[in-house]
Formats: structure tokens, sequence, C-alpha cells
């Protein structure tokens, strides 16, 4: 492999190393996780408001939504986007005894539901559908008090939107030597933390983001333990598994052991597989980290790849044939597309061109290394 394409590599790979940071929160975590609720007397849980309704966008819908914006909405699921239709709203709303607000992660829930529908819909519209929506399910002062938090939110996802892209750009530039710049990544949080303490409240960071920064946290300690070149690969597992039994019990702590597995049994199929391992050897090594049901879901995966990679090799066969006897690909295209249909499903279609791709890297990488 040359200069070049290992300066690529090592891009791509600290930029992913990077997304995993935001992404691997959302990836990871249960969409239900639930957030301890002290002194909840009352749930007003919004799944039980279907929008099933397929009442469709007319004239009315227009009208309305160039008049006055807080008058479009009683119960805030009047005529809703068309990316809503038909599901239920997620997310919840909880007040105690008293009837004050109490924040949870679901209430997060509930506010990204509305604002996914962000272009259907501008923003003055989803903030009068979603405030009637609240007041016509919570008595006071838990609904204006959940208004206010909502808008807070809103303020949030602007700044927040800004600052990451600012970040983005730095960290792309700090990665030109293939590592993750940890003490800029340490900066960002800081700056995070900063603005959330300036919009919200103690109790609302935690509810909306205590398991967000749970995960980036974990994801900052793989990153420090793969980068930490005073270890060797034993060592780095050491490291990482240390890290996870450190963690308090529960579901995040569960998720990070789950990875851990799949990140190891990885590793090690491509291992056994380079080695000629038998399809009996990988399962008993596969049961041994994620348990039987998964080892035979993944012996399943590998007929249907073994499969599908026979079919390919016999279409690329087949389709440069067709090309050599047309005299050239424009000319076989009609042929090739028969040919396709023929041997492969439609999503099956669809992997075909990135899978030729990547074929072709595959060989790449084999000759360099030769």
């Amino acid at each position: 492999m040359d200069n070049k394409r290992q300066a690529q590599t090592i891009i791509i790979i600290a930029l992913l190393l990077l997304a995993l940071l935001a992404g691997l929160i959302w990836w990871l975590k249960p969409k239900s996780a639930a957030t301890p609720v002290t002194n909840a007397a009352t749930s007003i849980n919004s799944t039980s408001a279907s929008t099933t309704s397929s009442t469709t966008i007319t004239n009315v819908d227009t009208q309305a939504a160039n008049g006055n914006k807080s008058a479009i909405f009683t119960t805030g699921l009047e005529h809703m986007p068309r990316s809503l239709q038909d599901t239920d709203v997620d997310g919840e709303i909880i007040i105690d005894e008293n009837k004050q607000l109490v924040a949870t992660e679901g209430l997060r829930h509930l506010f990204d539901y509305f604002l996914s529908a962000m272009g259907e819909e501008d923003e003055a519209t989803i903030i009068a559908r979603v405030e009637a929506y609240i007041r016509h399910r919570t008595p006071e002062p838990a609904a204006s008090s959940a208004i206010e938090v909502f808008r807070q939110y809103i303020t949030y996802l602007k700044e927040i939107g800004s600052l990451e892209e600012s970040y983005g750009n730095l960290q792309m530039q700090a990665t030109q030597s293939g590592e993750i710049d940890l003490n800029l990544i340490a900066q960002r949080s800081q700056d995070v933390n900063r603005l959330r303490q300036q919009l919200f409240d103690k109790d609302t960071i935690q509810a909306f983001f205590g398991g967000e920064d749970a995960y980036e946290d974990y994801s900052i300690a793989m990153v420090r333990i793969e980068q930490d070149n005073s270890l060797n690969t034993a060592q780095k597992k050491a490291s990482r598994e240390d890290y996870i039994s450190r963690l308090p019990e529960g579901d995040i702590k569960q998720n990070f052991q789950k990875q851990a597995n799949f990140g190891e049994l990885t590793q090690r199929t491509e291992e056994m597989k380079a080695k000629g391992a038998s399809k009996e050897e990988l399962f008993v090594m596969r049961r041994g980290l994620v348990g039987e049901a998964a080892a035979s879901r993944l012996a399943q995966v590998d007929t249907e790849d073994a499969n599908f990679d026979t079919r390919f090799n016999q279409y690329q066969a087949k389709r440069q044939a067709l090309i050599g006897n047309a005299g050239s690909e424009a000319n076989a295209q009609e042929q090739i597309d028969q040919l396709e249909r023929s041997q492969f499903s439609e999503s099956e279609r669809k992997r075909l061109t990135g899978y030729a791709e990547l074929q072709k890297m595959t060989l790449i990488d084999l000759t360099n290394n030769l």
C-alpha cells in the first residue's frame, strides 16, 4: 500500500472514530431506556395518543399554516405531516403529585418526535403543534414548564449544531497524524456542558443527556486505550474489559459488554476464517461469545454470503462476456440489466456496485501486501 493510500486510510479511520462519539449513543442505546423518576405520581403517556388518522393534507392545511400559528391546533395532532401520519407519538410527559413537571428522557423523545418533521413544517408550526399537544394533555403548572423546556431545547439544538460543525472541522485538521485529538474533544465537552448549563437546570441535563454522556465517555475511553502505544493488543483488550467492569450495573453496561463481545467476535471470525476454520469451529467460538441463538443466525448469514459470492462471481463472468460480444458496456447494458434481474432479487441488485468496488479494494490491498 503506497503512502497516499495509507494517509487516506488513516484519515478515514480517524473520522469514523470521531463519528462514533456522536453516533454510538444512538446506535447502542436502547430506545426505551428508562430514566428513574422520583415521586412521579402521574404519567401522561404520549404513546397512547395515536396519529393513525389517514387525513390527507388539503387546502385547509395551507390556509391554516398561513394564518395565526397559535390558532391552528387544539390537540397538536391535527393534519400531521406526511412523515408522521400513521405513527404513534413517541415519548412521555411525567408529572408528580403536585402537578410539577418531572424531567425524563422520554420528554426529550417527545420533542424529537415532532421536530423530526422539520422541513415538512416550519419551526413556528412545529412549536405551535407541540405547545398545543402539551397543553391538551398536561395540567398547570407542568404544562408551562414543559413548554419552556421545549423552547430551551430548540435553542440548544441550534447552538449545538454550530458548535459541532466548528469542532468537526478542527478535528479533521487534527487527524492528519492518524490519531483523534483527545484534548480537543475534552474542550468540546466543556463547551457543550457550558451551553447546557446556560439553558437547563441540573435535573433536566441529567434526564436529557445523562445516557448520552455515558456513551461518549465510553467512546473516548476506547479511543484513548486504542491510541496508547505503550500497550500491546492483549493489554488493550484487558484495559477495555477493566473499564466496562467498573461501570455501574444497568442497560448501558450490558450494551457495552455486548459491543465488546461483538468486536472480539469480528476479529476472531476473520482470524479463524483465514486459517480455514470449519463451520463447526466457528459456531463453537461464536456460541461462547454471543450465545447459541446469535451463533445460529451468524451461521445462516455465512451461508447466504457464500451463496451470494458464488452468484456474483458467475454474474461478473457473464457480464464481461456480454460486454465483449457487444463491444462496449453501453451496448450491452440492456442485456446486463436482464442478467441482473435473472440472478438477483431487487434488494440484492442494490448491492452489486458497492460489492464490486469492495472486491477491487480488497484485491488492491492483497496485491500491495505481497
